[in-house]
């Protein structure tokens, strides 16, 4: 792709420099002595006001760039153009950026950061997947490209190695490229290589390549996130990892799964133990089935040794990687960004903290809007839900000032906490607000309610109650009498629409014989009741079939404890198309599970007489049964 093996080859050596010159010289490069030279003489040839380009990250060319920075006379306004890289901008002891030359960067990693706040580094929001194009315009400048490649092949090819991404764009640019050659870069499948006649200088470099290892969360609140997205990724899903610590913790959480695949932009060592335990497979891929697709690696020598040769590897440029209809059309693509703060009516902020410029968008764009596109795809954001010092809360009634919106509210699905899972696309300014105040710290959330009511996102009837962390752990997967499945889980308020709509669906006589009257319709105050629950004196269940983004639910259980008597009263509805199949016992046993371990001592049911089905499910599940019956109704008392 990046070459022609018809292209004039460098002469041979002997015809360029003398036997003794060769010594030390890798054999590989032998037949391209003639552009081999030192660090210092390749960037002396870097001109005045030049753009220079930057490799990236783990194959960041840092001897050229130290050489460039070292010259005793330094070519004017030359500008350092770089997405991502490592220990290539120096530094002075208090960590204050010395470099003599002025940056554009489309990252603020920790190289950079220190040099966007001294003004010495100018940062370009931009989605990485659309730089390609900009630099094959001339939008952004590329005039040098200092590079990091593999050793050549007989054939004359190097390998751009754990870093493709921008770099073949930068290098059909650039007039001058400059590559360090280094014999430990592995070299990557794919569209990951360029001919030594588009290289102008090699630059022979020994040092390992840069190793990168995430260090183990501490904290517990990411710990859950963690958990959280590794509970909602389904076997045969393709993900995109990114370099979020969350998202590579997410994976330790996939052990039991089958047939995973990878879309990534980036790798890391997170991928290791799935392939080694045969979870990563790829084969459900609706493209590039059974292959690893990624555009650069950030992670040890241990994975750059799987991907050396490796043709389960496949390294494309990123605006390949990245086209949102390649991502939307895998099976199940999964994407997941963390976040700094989200706001009630959804808007993210990623690439700010504090009012600094803080990483970058990297191509999470098109990864979330192509996952949210996919078939069976989660688009998902993520964050703790509260500052470093659990003094702020990350979930906001608005963002602050010097908060950019990174992902805007129309394009944000999952929203992720240690609190819980909140759904929000499609859905209204009420509901996103009821669903995020649910995955906010309970310490914070009647501050957010509060704000959100004076805001008007809230009716003035809406209530809170629920102040705990979302229970995953209650959640129930079972099967019923005719195969079907569904999730019983613990109720949350925004469960609201699904709710009336549940009511809409029963019969006049269903309706009756649950309220003892009848009713067209539900209050918002009733609708609440029913699942904005406290879970201390109020306890309400769902059944839902579907999916997590377009769930329906089909029954619907609770249970209010009389704090006089210790007894809970129970009432159940259930869907006319899901009656008979066993689901009004399997609530009525979680329900019994769920009390009994709260130390409640028995169930409490009102029962119209004509109701024989509810009467026999009440009286269900315990030998401890007593039955009163008047001329208006059955009362059947289950003791634990």
């Amino acid at each position: 792709m990046f070459g022609d093996p018809t292209e004039p080859q460098s002469p041979p050596a002997s015809a360029n420099q003398a036997p003794g010159q060769l010594a030390g010289l890798h054999p590989m490069l032998h037949s391209h002595a003639a552009k081999v030279c030192t660090a210092q003489e390749a960037v002396g040839r870097i001109q005045h006001g030049a753009h220079v380009f930057v490799g990236t990250a783990c194959a960041t060319p840092r001897a050229l760039v130290a050489a460039l920075e070292s010259l005793a006379v330094t070519p004017a306004d030359v500008t350092l153009v770089h997405f991502l890289t490592d220990k290539a901008v120096p530094h002075d002891d208090q960590g204050r950026c010395i470099s003599k030359f002025s940056h554009r960067t489309f990252f603020v990693g920790m190289d950079i950061r220190a040099a966007v706040k001294q003004g010495l580094a100018e940062y370009v929001p931009i989605s990485l997947a659309r730089v390609p194009e900009l630099m094959a315009i001339g939008r952004i400048s590329v005039d040098v490209a200092l590079i990091q490649v593999s050793l050549p092949d007989a054939f004359g090819y190097v390998s751009l190695g754990v870093s493709v991404d921008i770099v073949p764009a930068a290098v059909a640019r650039a007039k001058l490229v400059i590559a360090e050659v280094n014999p430990a870069m592995p070299r990557s499948m794919g569209d990951s290589f360029l001919h030594v006649s588009q290289i102008d200088h090699l630059v022979p470099v020994t040092t390992p390549v840069i190793e990168y290892l995430h260090q183990p969360l501490q904290e517990q609140a990411m710990e859950q996130i963690a958990r959280y997205i590794g509970g909602v990724i389904e076997d045969g899903s393709t993900l995109q990892i990114g370099l979020g610590r969350v998202t590579n913790e997410a994976l330790k959480y996939l052990s039991d799964r089958q047939d995973i695949g990878i879309h990534t932009d980036v790798i890391t060592d997170a991928i290791i133990p799935l392939l080694e335990h045969g979870i990563l497979t790829g084969r459900r891929k609706t493209q590039q089935k059974g292959k690893i697709v990624t555009s650069f690696a950030m992670g040890s020598r241990r994975l750059y040794d799987l991907i050396d040769g490796n043709p389960m590897f496949s390294f494309q440029p990123i605006e390949v990687v990245s086209q949102p209809s390649t991502i939307a059309a895998q099976h199940r693509m999964v994407s997941v960004t963390q976040a700094f703060a989200v706001d009630l009516t959804g808007q993210v902020c990623a690439d700010q903290y504090g009012g600094d410029f803080y990483s970058g968008l990297a191509a999470q764009g098109e990864f979330l809007r192509g996952a949210s596109r996919s078939e069976g795809g989660k688009a998902i954001i993520c964050l703790a839900s509260t500052e470093n010092d659990g003094e702020v809360s990350r979930i906001r009634v608005r963002l602050l000032p010097g908060e950019g919106v990174t992902v805007a509210r129309t394009d944000v699905h999952y929203v992720i906490t240690e609190f819980g899972i909140a759904y929000v696309f499609g859905k209204s300014i009420r509901e996103r607000a009821v669903a995020l105040i649910d995955v906010a710290h309970p310490k914070f959330r009647a501050a957010l309610f509060e704000q959100a009511q004076a805001l008007g996102y809230l009716p003035a009837d809406q209530s809170l109650k629920n102040l705990r962390a979302y229970p995953v752990e209650e959640e129930r997967t079972v099967k019923l009498k005719d195969q079907r499945t569904v999730l019983l889980r613990p109720a949350v308020s925004s469960d609201g629409v699904g709710i009336r709509d549940l009511f809409h669906s029963m019969s006049d006589q269903d309706v009756y014989t649950r309220f003892f009257r009848k009713v067209r319709g539900l209050s918002g105050k009733e609708v609440q009741r029913l699942c904005n629950v406290n879970f201390e004196s109020e306890v309400a269940f769902v059944a839902v079939s579907g999916t997590r983004e377009n769930p329906q639910i089909v029954a619907q259980s609770c249970y209010f404890i009389d704090p006089s008597t210790n007894l809970a009263e129970t009432a159940f509805m259930v869907h006319p198309g899901w009656q008979g199949c066993g689901l009004g016992s399997i609530l009525q046993r979680r329900m019994t599970e769920h009390a009994i371990g709260r130390g409640v001592r028995g169930f409490v049911a009102e029962i119209l007489p004509s109701n024989a089905n509810m009467i026999r499910l009440a009286s269900n599940g315990s030998s401890n049964v007593s039955v009163e019956k008047t001329s208006d109704s059955v009362c059947v008392t289950t003791m634990f």
